[in-house]
């Protein structure tokens, strides 16, 4: 079989190509020849220019699978070189796919592959949609097949925040509802244990005396739980717009220790305080902020038995100033680890499950980001990323003209 060198590999040339460009090259004249093969040079590369720019990567394979040609696209999103995959099958890169049956023209398996998504997490975690088009469905003379991929990432997390946000407004109108029809009723039974309590006072018999007045303390403390929980809720679905002054972060985790110092020493927790040097001053809303530390201490400290170890950093990158808070507690399995910013969702018993939706939400309208690790019997580590105002791009320095 005749061969054609191309980019340095051989590739196998279809059988009586080389005899018909013979056939073709004998009706033409040195000038003639001159011109037809520049056309084809000219021809040539822009259709490889055109395939490199693509934002979409291409890949064709030959009747066996195998990759023949990728574009630079297609190189980024599954993390290869044409020269080492080329002659590789698809199926190194591109799993669970029939491909015999797809090249065979199966009508089953082909339309199978009319769109699909898939996701892969290597050289990059990315969702892409592809397709693929047996060439013979083209032209029967042709044989392989083309693979097309598109990076839909930005569309699914764009698609997500939006299910988000429809979400989060029916349950403000939910919640509106909620608080008008259960906050007057929990006034006026408070109101009336008041009295109640009152009218225990003017007791002459000391046990009964004792005895209702704990059931008025519990039932008086289970309003005021209920009470927290709406307002918490309310908070949650529709905080404030944060008024932002510049404060230094490592200040307000101070004043929230400070607040929370009882509750550590009761649990004998022991705080490991590292405050990187010179961090700048952040705009941030303080009461705000301050309410994201406490949620996500109290949970760390709720998270681990008595004499836990609970560590906090700062740290400072191009665009943001940091605060880790890792604990040695039980840790997240991995299962509920999405589920995290639901409301309700805790795996604790005293807990309301509002916490990291407060948290979430006022992140999100600093612009900041969140990131949790987190192992089982092991601990979690969560890292808050406050957007830096200082902020600069870094220019690298052109290379020196030779």
């Amino acid at each position: 079989m005749h061969r054609l060198r191309r980019y340095g590999t051989v590739v196998p040339m279809k059988p009586g190509f080389f005899d018909k460009l013979v056939d073709r090259l004998d009706h033409l004249d040195k000038g003639s020849l001159q011109t037809y093969f520049l056309r084809l040079a000219r021809e040539k590369g822009l259709m490889e220019t055109i395939f490199q720019a693509l934002e979409e990567g291409i890949i064709v394979l030959d009747p066996k699978a195998q990759i023949s040609y990728a574009n630079r696209a297609a190189e980024q999103f599954l993390g290869f070189k044409l020269d080492d995959a080329q002659g590789t099958k698809i199926e190194r890169y591109l799993k669970d796919i029939h491909w015999d049956l797809v090249l065979d023209l199966d009508e089953y398996e082909w339309s199978q592959l009319v769109r699909r998504e898939i996701e892969i997490t290597y050289p990059k975690h990315r969702f892409m949609e592809f397709y693929v088009v047996p060439l013979r469905a083209v032209d029967e003379k042709e044989e392989g097949a083309v693979v097309i991929f598109r990076d839909v990432t930005r569309e699914r997390e764009s698609t997500a925040d939006s299910i988000e946000s429809e979400r989060l407004h029916a349950l403000s109108l939910l919640a509106a509802g909620v608080a008008h029809e259960i906050g007057n009723p929990l006034n006026s039974i408070n109101i009336h244990l008041q009295l109640l309590d009152r009218e225990i006072g003017y007791l002459e018999d000391a046990t009964a005396k004792a005895e209702l007045k704990e059931l008025v303390d519990v039932s008086r403390k289970e309003v005021g739980r209920l009470d927290t929980i709406i307002r918490q809720f309310l908070k949650a679905l529709r905080p404030s717009l944060p008024e932002r002054m510049p404060h230094k972060l490592q200040e307000l985790i101070k004043e929230t220790l400070g607040v929370m110092k009882h509750e550590i020493k009761d649990r004998r927790m022991l705080v490991e305080t590292d405050f990187a040097d010179d961090v700048p001053a952040v705009a941030v809303d303080e009461t705000q902020v301050k309410q994201v530390f406490f949620n996500v201490v109290k949970n760390a400290l709720q998270a681990m038995s008595d004499g836990g170890i609970l560590k906090i950093e700062t740290y400072l990158s191009d665009r943001f100033v940091g605060v880790v808070v890792e604990d040695n507690g039980s840790g997240i399995d991995p299962e509920k680890l999405g589920a995290i910013y639901e409301p309700y969702h805790t795996t604790k018993a005293e807990g309301t499950g509002l916490g990291m939706m407060i948290v979430q939400r006022i992140m999100r309208d600093h612009g900041g980001e969140i990131e949790i690790n987190s192992e089982p019997g092991h601990g979690t580590r969560m890292t808050l990323r406050f957007p830096r105002e200082d902020a600069r791009l870094n220019l690298l320095e052109a290379p020196e003209q030779e």
